[in-house]
């Protein structure tokens, strides 16, 4: 059913965006890429994805605050591939401190980002939805849209606000045989949380080990972290004929963090 779609992905260059790309390469659609990195390394994925799967694999290196470069990003795939049939809304960045002391700069870009950026990409890739009466939109949110933690204002503001924007989209065009879904991972063990681990190590004084089991996934029961091919699978069946009745919800895939 898949096969032959064009799928963009924001943020798809590493993480959990590529794992996201990469499953819908291997389904059989086209694909845009989006986000920051090497160009060199990022033309090799492109490559890659594009020769391992038979499929075609555009890159767009728009700047996800920018809402020209967002406008520009969607017009041009749109002309190219004649739609993108499903966007899914995965940029994102983080930054932790306690509100008083939250810089106003990292706040603004959070908001525009995480939250703001989706906004632009579906107004744009709507119509052209509309008109082939199918679409899917699957937003890549967080535990953190359901739930909060101290510390991150932006974040948690901006993944409350994807859940929101998924629902009142979904109630929006709920006829016109497109969804609107939200998926909401815990902890996934990516390179940008990798990094994280021996710095909150160092700066706690306890072990690397210390830091997983008692900070990262103290909250999500299974003491597990989830996978990128966990996070990619469940996007991909949100696309999918059998989740042709799923819409508007606010899907937690997060250890049973979110169960408390």
């Amino acid at each position: 059913m898949l096969e032959g779609k064009t799928v963009l992905v924001s943020g798809s260059t590493s993480g959990i965006g590529q794992g996201i790309a990469e499953a819908f390469a291997a389904q059989g659609c086209n694909i845009v890429l989006n986000g920051f990195g090497d160009p060199a390394d990022i033309d090799v994925l492109r490559t890659q994805i594009a020769a391992k799967h038979g499929v075609k694999a555009r890159y767009d290196g728009a700047d996800m605050s920018k809402p020209d470069a967002i406008e520009a990003m969607i017009t041009g795939a749109i002309r190219e591939f004649g739609a993108i049939d499903i966007l899914v809304n995965n940029a994102g960045i983080q930054h932790v401190a306690p509100i008083e002391e939250f810089a106003v700069e990292k706040w603004n870009a959070i908001i525009a980002i995480n939250l703001v950026a989706a906004f632009h990409t579906i107004r744009h890739a709507l119509p052209t939805m509309k008109q082939r009466r199918w679409g899917r939109i699957i937003n890549v949110a967080s535990a953190h849209a359901l739930v909060a933690s101290p510390f991150k204002s932006a974040y948690v503001a901006a993944k409350h606000g994807i859940a929101g924007l998924t629902k009142t989209v979904a109630l929006e065009v709920a006829e016109r045989g497109i969804t609107v879904n939200a998926v909401c991972p815990g902890y996934v063990l990516t390179p940008l949380v990798e990094k994280q681990i021996p710095d909150t190590a160092q700066a706690r004084g306890i072990t690397s080990e210390e830091v997983v089991r008692d900070v990262l996934l103290a909250a999500q029961p299974t003491k597990q972290f989830v996978t990128v091919n966990e996070v990619a699978a469940l996007t991909v069946f949100l696309a999918s004929g059998a989740a042709a009745s799923i819409t508007g919800a606010i899907l937690p895939v997060d250890g049973g963090w979110t169960a408390h």
